[in-house]
C-alpha cells in the first residue's frame, strides 16, 4: 500500500472510531503527539506522588495513613501503565525518564505547588483528582488502543482517590471551627491551580485542534474546565466552603457557571519551571533515579545471567 493510501486508510479508521494499535500504520505526527501526551501523563502520575508522600507519616490516624499509602501506590502503578503504553510507540523508557530529569519533558503544573497542611490531602483528592477524572474519562475512548485500555483502570482508581479527598474535607468541615478554616484555606490555595490543570485556553492551545481531529482528545480544554466548575460548585456548597472566585455565578442561559479569569501569567511561569516547587520536584525524581541505580543494575545482570 502506498504512503498516500496508508494515510487515507488511517484517517478512515479514525472516522469510524476504530482503535489504532501499535503495529498499525500511523502518521509520524500522530505517534509523536501520543508520545508527548502519554509521557507527560506518566510523568504527572510519578511526580504527583511527591506532595502526598510528604504526608504519609503525618496523617492523623493509622487508617488515614493506610489509605494515603494505598493512594500513592496506585499513582505509581498509573505511571507504570502509562510508560508501558508509551513504549508500544517505539520509545525507550529510559529516554522518557531522561527527558523528565533534564526538564525537556513537562508534567502537570499542579504538582509544583506545596502541600502545607493535612487539609491539602483533601483538596488534592477532591480537586486535583476530580480535574484528572474530568480529563481522563474521555481518554478511555481515545483512538490509540493501549492508551485507552490503560485509562479504564486508572479512572476507576482515580474515582476512589477523589472520594478519599472529599471525605477528608467533609470530616474537617464537620469538626471544629479551626478544622473547617483549614479546609477553606486549602480550597483557597488549590482552586485556581486546579483550573489550570486543563491547560491553556482553546485559542492558545497548540495541540488541541489536531488531537481532536485524530480523536486522541474528545473535548477541548475549555469544555472540560467548564464541566469541572459545574460539577465542583455544588460539592463545595455541600461542604459549606466558599470557592475563592467573586465572579462565580450561575448563568441560566448556558446552564452553567460563569467564573473569573485565570492568572495565565502564573500558569506559564509554572510550566516554564518557575513554580514554587519545580526545582524540588525534579531534584527528588533525580535522586530517586540515582538511588535506584543498583536495583536496575542487579535486575539487568540477573536477567542476563538466567536468559543465556
Amino acid at each position: 500500500m502506498s504512503a498516500a493510501a496508508s494515510e487515507r486508510n488511517f484517517e478512515e479508521r479514525i472516522a469510524r472510531d476504530e482503535k489504532i494499535e501499535p503495529n498499525d500504520f500511523m502518521p509520524d505526527t500522530y505517534r509523536h503527539t501520543l508520545i508527548r501526551q502519554i509521557s507527560q501523563h506518566a510523568h504527572s502520575e510519578i511526580v504527583g506522588m511527591l506532595p502526598e508522600g510528604n504526608w504519609i507519616t503525618r496523617a492523623p490516624t493509622l487508617k488515614r495513613k493506610a489509605i494515603l499509602l494505598a493512594k500513592v501506590q496506585d499513582e505509581a502503578g498509573h505511571g507504570l501503565y502509562l510508560y508501558s503504553a508509551c513504549e508500544t510507540l517505539g520509545v525507550d523508557r529510559d529516554r522518557l525518564y531522561e527527558e523528565l530529569h533534564s526538564g525537556k519533558a513537562k508534567y502537570s503544573s499542579i504538582f509544583n505547588y506545596p502541600s502545607l497542611t493535612w487539609a491539602d490531602m483533601g483538596a488534592i483528592g477532591w480537586l486535583v483528582d476530580g480535574a484528572a477524572i474530568m480529563n481522563q474519562v474521555p481518554l478511555c475512548r481515545t483512538s490509540y488502543g493501549p492508551y485507552a485500555r490503560a485509562m479504564v483502570r486508572i479512572c476507576k482508581e482515580e474515582s476512589f482517590h477523589q472520594r478519599q479527598g472529599y471525605d477528608i474535607l467533609l470530616s474537617l468541615c464537620r469538626g471544629s471551627a479551626e478544622q473547617k478554616a483549614m479546609a477553606q484555606d486549602a480550597l483557597n490555595r488549590w482552586w485556581w491551580p486546579s483550573l489550570m490543570m486543563f491547560g491553556p485556553t482553546d485559542k492558545d492551545s497548540t495541540h488541541t485542534e489536531q488531537s481532536m481531529r485524530w480523536k486522541i482528545k474528545r473535548f477541548t480544554n475549555d469544555e472540560l474546565r467548564q464541566r469541572f466548575v459545574d460539577m465542583t460548585k455544588p460539592q463545595a456548597d455541600l461542604l459549606g466552603l466558599t470557592i475563592p472566585d467573586p465572579d462565580l455565578k450561575w448563568n441560566e442561559e448556558k446552564q452553567g457557571y460563569d467564573f473569573g479569569e485565570i492568572n495565565w501569567d502564573e500558569f506559564w511561569q509554572v510550566v516554564k519551571g518557575n513554580g514554587p516547587c519545580n526545582f524540588e520536584r525534579i531534584e527528588a525524581r533525580k535522586k530517586a533515579w540515582e538511588d535506584g541505580a543498583w536495583v536496575r543494575e542487579a535486575a539487568s545482570e540477573y536477567a542476563r545471567k538466567y536468559s543465556s
